[in-house]
């Protein structure tokens, strides 16, 4: 959750829990870089560019989600507002498959865009909607493996429900449960793996997104879609792009 902060408090707790959750998770590209590198030195044979470029675009997209989270963060509590405007659930969807689609085969992780129903934008702020999707992605293909999930695929996926227009992202994993984000926020910033219910990693991830949905007057919740199990957040519709 965002700290709430006063002139007093220019660092907020947010900031120094997220960025020890990230320290946590670069651990593994920077180690899988590494190897990429030595086994190219011991075998006199190139590296696999590929997939070096992949594991370190995947953690330079977690940085650059980590410092849109803290600016957001530190511009709400002084009353500057976030730049909301209408946005297509759908279509921002699309270009998180986009960018998860390296990350998601690397680790054979199939991804599924379903939108159900048709409806207009929600009021949001779009690159902080795209890199809370992403973020939460990243980590959820890094835990399905090791998750036992008889399918190996991520559901991005929108409905609407009673209170609003739900955008987030659903797999066959039993293990994401209220129980478990809540022992995941308690734990934030005082364990290694916070979340282990759901994650051997940090969970850097699935925090950065909390990060930049309650930036955005919203939070990361865990809900059902099509008998999958996943996390998400739920927008507003803009009913005046609807009466037009």
């Amino acid at each position: 959750m965002v700290a709430q902060m006063t002139a007093d408090e220019p660092t907020p707790v947010l900031s120094q829990n997220l960025l020890l959750s990230i320290a946590e998770q670069l651990k593994m590209p920077l180690q899988q870089i590494a190897r990429h590198a030595e086994l190219s030195q011991l075998s006199a044979t190139p590296a696999d560019l590929g997939a070096i470029q992949a594991t370190a675009d995947t953690a330079l997209s977690l940085i650059d989600n980590y410092i849109l989270a803290v600016k957001l963060a530190l511009e709400e509590p002084y009353g500057l507002g976030l730049a909301t405007e209408p946005v297509s659930v759908s279509a921002v969807l699309y270009d998180v498959g986009q960018q998860l689609h390296t990350h998601a085969k690397a680790y054979g992780v199939g991804l599924e865009l379903s939108i159900d129903g048709k409806y207009g934008p929600v009021m949001a702020h779009r690159t902080a909607l795209q890199a809370a999707l992403t973020s939460l992605g990243y980590s959820l293909i890094e835990a399905m493996p090791a998750a036992e999930s008889s399918q190996l695929r991520l559901q991005l996926a929108a409905h609407r429900c009673r209170y609003g227009i739900v955008a987030g992202l659903y797999s066959d994993m039993r293990q994401i449960t209220t129980d478990a984000l809540r022992q995941g926020r308690l734990l934030h910033g005082h364990s290694r793996q916070p979340i282990t219910a759901v994650s051997h990693t940090s969970g850097a991830g699935m925090f950065v997104a909390d990060a930049l949905f309650a930036a955005m007057r919203s939070q990361l919740k865990v809900s059902r879609h099509h008998n999958l199990y996943g996390l998400g957040a739920i927008f507003q519709p803009n009913h005046q792009m609807q009466l037009v």
